[in-house]
């Protein structure tokens, strides 16, 4: 089996920071694109930021120049660090990633962790 673990949630002050972090285990084969995802109180989840394998990037426009999303292989982790945060992130934050299992089945499957809740005070 494989299973996403993500830490590094809680409450900030606005402006403040917070760095999550997302570690993948289980027999995998190779991991390839990992992001972040978000969801709001009756809003639905979109993408924050995602990685691929190569190390190229892309942002929602609304966290560009305040999130960072990396990644370390060796760890199959990726982290979002979170920066100059604002009461309007507030939501539970979810992992992503593609990835191919050891064993008969070549194809890739999306996981997703269990969400962390971020939440930012005004």
């Amino acid at each position: 089996q494989v299973q996403l673990v993500e830490s590094g949630g809680g409450l900030v002050q606005s402006g403040g920071s917070l760095r999550l972090s997302c570690a993948a285990s289980g027999r995998i084969r190779s991991l390839n694109a990992m992001g972040w995802y978000r969801q709001a109180p009756e809003k639905q989840r979109e993408l924050v930021a995602g990685i691929r394998s190569s190390g190229s990037t892309n942002y929602a426009d609304s966290v560009k120049g305040r999130f960072t999303v990396s990644r370390d292989n060796a760890k199959n982790t990726v982290y979002l660090q979170m920066n100059s945060l604002k009461p309007e992130d507030t939501a539970v934050y979810y992992c992503n990633a593609a990835i191919r299992r050891w064993g008969t089945d070549q194809r890739e499957y999306d996981y997703w962790g269990q969400g962390t809740q971020v939440t930012v005070s005004s």
